[in-house]
Order: C-alpha cells, then sequence, then structure tokens
C-alpha cells in the first residue's frame, strides 16, 4: 500500500455564510479523493466545520466566546459535517469514518499507537477517515489549537507523502492577497518575511497556522502544499506535483516513528541542564543522560513525561522521557539513569 495523503479543509471551504454547505466544493474534492484511493493511495481527510454548521442550531450567526458555547455548537455540527462527507464520498463508491481525536490521545503512547492501527485499517478497508478534533471534551490545556496543526499531527501519525492544507486563497501572499505588491510565495522557504493573516470569522486559524503546520509536518519529512481549495482540478494537480500554492519541502531526516512522536506529539513536563561532558556523550557517543550530569533541573515531572535536554549555552538540543521523577534528579545522585538513550531525539 502507498503512504497516504492527508487532506484538511478549513471552515469557509466547507461552509459558507449562515452555514450553508458548500455542496459543489465538497463533492469536487470528495471526486478527486475517490480517484486517488482507486489509484491505491490511501486518503485521510481533516475536516474542520463543525462549529460554523452548528452555530445556525442554536440561533447565533457568530463564534461565542464561551468554552461551553463553542462546544455545544461543535457537538451539534458535528454530525452534521459527518453526514455532509459521508454523502459526498458515498456518491464516489467510498466509505467515510468519523475519527475524533483530542491533544491527550496524540500525548499518550498507547493511544498514539491505537490510533495509528486504527487509521491503517481504515486505509486497507479502502474507507477514508474524517478526522477533526473531539471539541466536545477537549480544555483549552489540551487542544491542537486549530486544525491546521491537528492535520500536521495527523500526517506525522500515519507517516503521510504529502499533506495539503486547503484554504479560501491560492496559497501563501508575501501580504494580505489582493492588497498592492501582494505576491504568492511558491517557496515555503520565502514565507518568512511574509505579512500573515488571522483566522477567517467562521473558522480559528489563520495562514500563520497553515504556515506553522506546514513548517511542522515538513520537519517530520513530509512535504506539504498550502493552496486553493476551490476548482475542479485540485488535488490531483498537487499530488502530481504540478506548481500550485506555496510548497514546503521535506526536511532531510526521516527518524523512527517512536521519534517523531516523541518530538511532536509530547508535550514538554520539564528540562535538564547538563553540563559539557554530559552533552558531549550524548551527541558523541550516543550514550544515555544520567543524573550525575544533570547540573539544574527545571519544572515538576514524573517518570515517563517528556523533557528537554539544555547545554550550557542554555539551548535545548534533545528531548526525551525521563526514567525518574525531577524531585530524585536533583543532587546529582549517581547511578539514576535520567533518560535512556533510546528514549532520546536530538534535535
Amino acid at each position: 500500500m502507498k503512504r497516504p495523503v492527508v487532506v484538511k479543509l478549513g471552515s469557509s471551504l466547507v461552509a459558507g455564510a449562515g452555514g450553508r454547505v458548500r455542496r459543489s466544493l465538497v463533492r469536487a474534492r470528495a471526486r478527486e479523493i475517490a480517484a486517488l484511493v482507486g489509484g491505491g493511495t490511501p486518503v485521510c481527510v481533516v475536516s474542520s466545520g463543525a462549529i460554523a454548521l452548528g452555530l445556525p442550531r442554536l440561533g447565533l450567526t457568530g463564534r461565542p466566546r464561551s468554552l461551553p458555547r463553542l462546544q455545544a455548537a461543535s457537538a451539534l455540527g458535528q454530525a452534521r459535517l459527518q453526514r455532509i462527507w459521508d454523502e459526498a464520498l458515498g456518491r464516489e463508491g467510498l466509505a467515510a469514518a468519523q475519527v475524533l481525536l483530542t491533544a491527550a490521545d496524540v500525548a499518550d503512547r498507547a493511544a498514539y499507537v491505537n490510533a495509528r492501527n486504527t487509521l491503517a485499517a481504515l486505509f486497507a478497508l479502502g474507507a477514508v477517515p474524517v478526522v477533526n478534533e473531539n471539541d466536545a471534551t477537549a480544555t483549552d490545556e489540551i487542544t491542537f489549537g486549530d486544525n491546521d496543526a491537528l492535520a500536521a499531527q495527523v500526517a506525522i501519525l500515519v507517516r503521510a507523502r504529502l499533506l495539503v492544507l486547503l484554504t479560501e486563497v491560492a496559497g501563501v501572499y508575501s501580504c494580505a492577497p489582493g492588497t498592492p505588491g501582494a505576491e504568492l510565495l511558491p517557496s515555503g522557504a520565502d514565507t518568512g518575511a511574509a505579512e500573515l493573516g488571522a483566522g477567517s470569522p467562521g473558522g480559528k486559524g489563520g495562514m500563520q497556522s497553515k504556515v506553522l503546520a506546514a513548517e511542522l509536518a515538513a520537519s517530520a519529512g513530509i512535504p506539504t502544499v498550502i493552496a486553493a481549495g476551490a476548482g475542479a482540478y485540485v488535488l490531483a494537480a498537487i499530488v502530481a506535483g504540478e506548481p500550485r500554492g506555496t510548497r514546503f519541502q521535506p526536511g532531510d531526516r526521516s527518524p523512527s516513528a517512536f521519534k517523531l512522536w516523541l518530538l511532536h506529539g509530547k508535550p514538554v513536563a520539564g528540562r535538564l541542564h547538563v553540563d559539557d561532558g554530559a552533552r558531549q556523550a550524548l551527541t558523541d557517543d550516543g550514550a544515555s543522560l544520567l543524573a550525575v550530569g544533570v547540573a539544574r533541573v527545571e519544572g515538576r515531572f514524573e517518570p515517563g513525561d517528556a523533557v528537554e535536554v539544555v547545554g550550557s549555552d542554555g539551548a535545548a538540543f534533545a528531548k526525551g522521557i525521563a526514567g525518574a521523577a525531577a524531585a530524585e534528579l536533583a543532587g546529582r545522585p549517581r547511578g539514576v539513569e535520567a533518560v535512556h538513550r533510546d528514549r532520546l531525539v536530538l534535535y
């Protein structure tokens, strides 16, 4: 089986003004998804739009500020969103599967592996997973932030061959599209100086969140394209490598699945400041980090939490899974392993 393609659609592509469903656009993308699946390429859809579709059911015209009302809108709209994709993909002979994730599912290794196995089984069955964040249970502290970040995490989770972030505009522009001097930037390497806008009224992310997500996926070895989602010929052109939108080239490294999870899925709970000898042992000799090499402990963490390893210059150079609690590492005790080398990845 080929490596999958992950396609993310923003809220404004799925729902128009007043929560009106943009059925022709969704159906056009469903046709292209069916062509890819028929050609042997699994596809995973990350779809925004639940809140925008749920607002009319609450009698609201704009996003409420309170978290419970947002979650209520999402819960009402999610059922409608899944029906839209189920109908559009069903017209093409494909089954749409609903997968709702939270950031906690990504942070927990067992849940992460289980989600990966579930998605792999769906791909093998020829189904199309339609992924969204489980807004009804997520809190401010355990959210992905937006669906662009979720799409990047899903792409890393399934080891995608390509991540496509579809939006209303043709890609990343040097400044707001339509303003004098605005130019489409075909390369992600040129987006550093761009003036990036905020999200649409019906959505949460903006171009800045898309660039951050693209950079995250690219750093994990996954090429990413930010492009316009409207039109009859979108995905086929991007997957074929045609110059559409803004393309972020993948990094040189291709870490193992575990190290990808550790790098991008596991939140940091603390920091270990090490001396120069310990740093050399980690970077040059591939050794484990012993407590005797830890000069200072920052934060409160327990065994199994993720920690960053910081050199004497103050810069973090590695991330790993703590083998001991913060309190146990204080005082540089001998014979205690702070981070095992197999649970450590260098930046």
